[in-house]
C-alpha cells in the first residue's frame, strides 16, 4: 500500500519556526527533525502550539519565520507538491453526509486526479484494512464515531501518502474503538508510513510514538523516545503519598528525596520503591500508592499539575 521513503531519511527539518497571530506567539521559533517510517507526537497543554505546527506542517496555515522542508521541498516554495504526498485526518469529523461510504472515498479521489477505477479499487482496499467493507452502501450519519474516525483514516490514505498527519485522532472515542485504531496505525507504520500526531492521551503517544516533543507555550522543553524520557527526567517509579498531615512534608524533606507537592498528594520519584516504603508507611497518610512512572508523569512534571489556558 505504502511506498515509502528510505528508512532513517529525515522526512521533515524545521528550523526556527515562528507563528504569530498578531502579537501572539503561538510557535516560538522551533526546531526538529523527523524521521521516515517512524511514528512522531506533539505533545503539549491546550495552546501549546502543537496543532499551529501541524498546520504549518500540512499547509494549512503559513508560517511566519523559519524554514520547513518536507521531502527535501520548502512549504513556502512548493506546496501544491508537498500536498499531494500527506495525508491529513482532521481532529473533527468532516465526512459528506450526502454520501455512503464507498463515496466519500471515491469523490475525495478527484482532488488527486486519480481514476476511477483505481480510486474504486483503493477504496475497497481500504474499507477492507479498516473493517469497513460490509458498510460501504451505509450512510454516513448511520455509522459510530469509531467507525467515522476510521474511514476518516482511510479517506486520507486513498492518495497513498508518504506521510499521515492526524491531530487528535482518538478524541472521544470509546477504549474499544481507540484500541482498533492504534492497532492500524501500528500496521501503516510496519508497512513503512511516517505519522505524525497530536495528543492529549498519554497512553495513546506510549502505544504509538517512536520519538515525541512535549511543547508548552510555544517552545520545545524536551525531545527524545518516550520511555528514556521518563527514565532521565522522572525515573524509574512514583510513590504517591495522601496525607492532611501537617508535618509530612518535613518528613519527607528530611530524607533527601526528589518530590513534588500538590494539593494533598506528594509525588516522590525514585529507582527503587521497595526500599523507601517501608520507611514511608510510618509517615501518618491516608494512602500510598507504589507504581511505575509514566509519560504522564514526565508530561506533568515538565508543563506543571495546574490548568493553563
Amino acid at each position: 500500500m505504502i511506498q515509502a521513503p528510505t528508512k532513517n531519511l529525515k522526512i521533515i527539518l524545521a528550523k526556527n519556526l515562528q507563528k504569530n497571530y498578531g502579537s501572539r506567539e503561538a510557535v516560538r521559533s522551533i526546531s526538529f527533525e523527523i524521521e521516515s517510517q517512524k511514528c512522531f507526537g506533539f505533545l503539549g497543554p491546550n495552546g501549546a502550539g502543537k496543532s499551529s505546527t501541524l498546520k504549518m506542517i500540512y499547509g494549512a496555515i503559513p508560517s511566519t519565520s523559519g524554514t520547513l522542508l518536507i521531502l527535501g521541498k520548502e512549504m513556502k516554495k512548493e506546496p501544491r507538491g508537498i500536498k499531494a504526498v500527506l495525508g491529513v485526518i482532521p481532529q473533527e469529523e468532516n465526512l459528506d453526509p450526502e454520501l455512503n461510504v464507498l463515496e466519500n472515498l471515491i469523490v475525495f479521489s478527484r482532488y488527486f486526479n486519480i481514476p476511477r477505477k483505481t480510486a474504486s479499487e483503493k477504496a475497497l482496499n481500504l474499507l477492507n484494512f479498516f473493517h469497513l467493507k460490509d458498510r460501504g452502501n451505509s450512510r454516513v450519519d448511520e455509522l459510530s464515531s469509531g467507525l467515522k474516525k476510521r474511514l476518516l483514516i482511510a479517506r486520507g490514505l486513498i492518495n497513498e501518502p508518504k506521510i499521515l498527519i492526524l491531530d487528535e485522532p482518538t478524541t472521544g472515542l470509546d477504549p474499544q474503538s481507540r484500541h482498533i485504531i492504534w492497532e492500524k496505525l501500528r500496521q501503516l507504520k510496519h508497512q513503512g508510513l511516517t505519522i505524525l500526531l497530536t495528543t492529549h492521551y498519554m497512553e495513546e503517544a506510549s502505544q504509538l510514538c517512536d520519538d515525541i516533543v512535549i511543547m508548552d507555550h510555544g517552545k520545545i522543553l524536551r525531545r527524545g523516545h518516550p520511555l528514556r524520557l521518563i527514565e532521565e527526567e522522572v525515573g524509574k517509579e512514583i510513590i504517591e503519598i495522601r496525607s492532611s498531615s501537617p508535618m509530612i512534608e518535613k518528613e519527607i524533606a528530611s530524607m533527601n528525596l526528589r518530590y513534588e507537592h500538590i494539593g494533598d498528594v506528594f509525588y516522590i520519584y525514585c529507582e527503587n520503591g521497595h526500599v523507601l516504603l517501608p520507611k514511608l508507611s510510618q509517615i501518618e497518610h491516608e494512602r500510598v500508592i507504589h507504581r511505575p512512572a509514566t509519560l504522564e508523569d514526565l508530561f506533568l512534571k515538565l508543563t506543571g499539575r495546574e490548568l493553563s489556558e
